[in-house]
């Protein structure tokens, strides 16, 4: 059985790992976004360069404890590249929906961002970027 394809109870344990990476990796995002926010850096590009280094960070952590992958590593980074666009695009907008109009402070939103992208991050890696 691939690792991929675990029961409920193993995936519910994956899913506690990936969770784990996440809090290491929401660490590293958001350290590099708030110093070059405070940097003067413009929120979005913070947002972009930060998403740059956490997805590799999330991608080595990933691969070695999480989901193992059974696919060459360029060829699983790549994924993970790709599968985290959708997350980057979304977390884009949703922060510019909450900084611009809904006036949430720029401090804040890329929390509330994590409601959206812990999940669905979660589900790309496992089904198709890892696979």
């Amino acid at each position: 059985m691939s690792k991929n394809s675990l029961s409920s109870k193993d995936s519910l344990i994956q899913f506690f790992k990936f969770g784990l990476v996440g809090l290491s990796n929401t660490a590293v995002g958001f350290g590099i976004y708030y110093i070059l926010f405070f940097c003067g850096v413009n929120y979005l590009i913070a947002n972009v360069i930060s998403w740059l280094v956490s997805v590799f960070n999330a991608f080595y952590w990933n691969n070695k404890y999480v989901f193992q992958s059974g696919s060459g590593w360029w060829k699983t980074l790549f994924r993970t590249y790709i599968s985290y666009v959708a997350s980057l695009l979304i977390s884009t907008l949703l922060m510019y929906v909450l900084v611009e109009c809904l006036q949430v402070s720029p401090l804040i939103a890329p929390v509330l961002c994590l409601l959206v992208t812990v999940p669905l991050n979660f589900l790309l890696n496992k089904f198709w970027t890892f696979r």
